[in-house]
């Protein structure tokens, strides 16, 4: 129920509201007239709970209101943040557009938005009161529709939920219907009920929009062009229905020096998705300054390094400066704690880089040792996370040793050619089975 209402009559060819008629109604009907009252009251709460989609709830609020409580309806719904009030319905339930907030701060709705109390208008045949629809309806569109009903009643009634007022519905009555106290008395513990379930679909999408949001700036990124070089890349989350996770990849730099880098935070999931974002910052602010892989990796141990804390990171940054040619590059690496990279020649031979260093965050202090290889034309630098070995599938982890008599089937094939591969024969290894967070990252020379 509203704290209270106010009653505004404008013009006079209706009787005031609430008066009596000369047929008074028999017991019978009166009983019959709130059983319907319940029955409305209590459909429109079980329709409305089942559901967390703004649109669909309120669609499916109008369908029940009209034309039982009233010929016409609309809702209002603020939006401080935006500073914008949206309203929905009019003839067209599907209608939708907004109006500033500020706009309705002096009209009957606004007060109602300020007070949470109902209010009430009748409004004339042909007297243009400034207190009419103009007050209740600040659309010209909405409120033509609505003049239309003229002699009307209209019955702003405030949507409270968790102690604020959200909205204000509107109903408009015509051709003399009026709002007898008891309708006035339903619409409002209709418009109670309707509060909690339009709060509860509104505050769910919101919170869907901003974890979308944070979803999609965790997710890896899209690879850029980069002259004389070819970049291929891919990531499988552990949790796939959220395709966000602890592994990462990501690149940086400009011209003819970049700096790739590869990494594996402990954990899966939303937290760990929270830690390689940090993770990720770090390293896109130490490249922009240095892009000396050692240089690189000793900042972000410093940033992550916390005493109190467990969690840590395995990253390989890996320097790529292409010749002016595009059919060679000048290759500097360094890792904390993460596998080294394997350099698959065009000739179909394989090195494993050999290059270690501690995982980042874990000591307050930490140097890191570059190694340098050159990438010939032809060759493929591949750079791949422990859940690439580590999947487990029926006969157990799929392992280096699978790995290592892989690769050399698509020798001079290039980057592409090698994620696609070694990510299909992972994952059919695995056989639909659970697995860790896996990412993939190679680079080759070319245009």
């Amino acid at each position: 129920m509203m704290h209270g209402r106010t009653l505004s009559a404008v013009g006079s060819q209706v009787p005031p509201l609430g008066e009596e008629t000369s047929t008074e109604p028999t017991e019978q009907q009166l009983l019959a007239q709130a059983r319907q009252r319940a029955a409305l009251a209590g459909e429109i709460t079980t329709e409305l709970a089942g559901s967390l989609n703004l649109r669909r709830t309120i669609l499916r609020l109008f369908d029940l209101v009209r034309p039982e409580l009233a010929d016409w309806v609309m809702l209002a719904m603020a939006d401080s943040r935006a500073g914008r009030l949206a309203l929905h319905g009019g003839a067209n339930p599907t209608f939708t557009t907004s109006v500033e907030l500020d706009v309705t701060e002096e009209l009957g709705l606004g007060r109602v938005l300020r007070s949470g109390h109902s209010e009430l208008l009748h409004v004339a045949v042909d007297e243009a009161a400034p207190d009419g629809l103009d007050s209740m309806i600040p659309d010209t569109g909405l409120r033509d529709e609505a003049t239309a009903l003229r002699p009307a009643d209209v019955l702003g009634l405030a949507l409270t939920a968790r102690g604020s007022t959200i909205g204000v519905l509107v109903l408009v009555r015509g051709a003399g219907r009026g709002f007898p106290q008891e309708d006035v008395d339903l619409a409002e513990q209709i418009a109670g009920r309707a509060a909690m379930a339009l709060d509860s679909a509104r505050l769910y999408e919101d919170r869907t929009r901003v974890a979308s949001v944070l979803q999609a700036s965790l997710r890896p990124p899209a690879l850029p062009r980069v002259p004389g070089l070819r970049l291929s890349a891919r990531f499988r989350a552990a949790a796939e229905h959220l395709d966000i996770g602890g592994d990462f990849y990501d690149v940086h730099g400009a011209g003819d020096d970049w700096l790739l880098a590869l990494g594996d935070v402990c954990g899966k999931g939303v937290e760990a998705a929270v830690l390689t974002g940090r993770a990720r910052q770090s390293i896109r602010t130490a490249a922009h300054f240095d892009r000396s892989p050692a240089a690189v990796l000793s900042a972000l141990n410093s940033v992550l390094y916390d005493e109190d804390s467990d969690k840590f990171v395995t990253v390989v940054c890996t320097r790529v400066r292409p010749a002016a040619d595009g059919r060679s590059a000048e290759v500097t690496l360094a890792v904390a704690g993460h596998p080294s990279p394997l350099l698959l020649r065009a000739d179909g031979s394989i090195e494993q880089v050999e290059v270690s260093g501690t995982v980042a965050g874990v000591l307050p202090e930490v140097s890191y040792r570059e190694v340098r290889v050159d990438l010939a034309a032809g060759d493929t630098l591949v750079m791949f996370t422990d859940g690439i070995y580590e999947a487990r599938g029926e006969d157990g982890f799929y392992g280096m040793d699978r790995l290592l008599a892989l690769l050399p089937n698509y020798a001079g094939a290039g980057p592409e050619a090698v994620c696609e591969a070694l990510e299909q024969d992972v994952v059919e290894y695995l056989g639909g089975r659970a697995h860790d967070d896996m990412a993939l990252f190679a680079v080759a020379c070319g245009r």
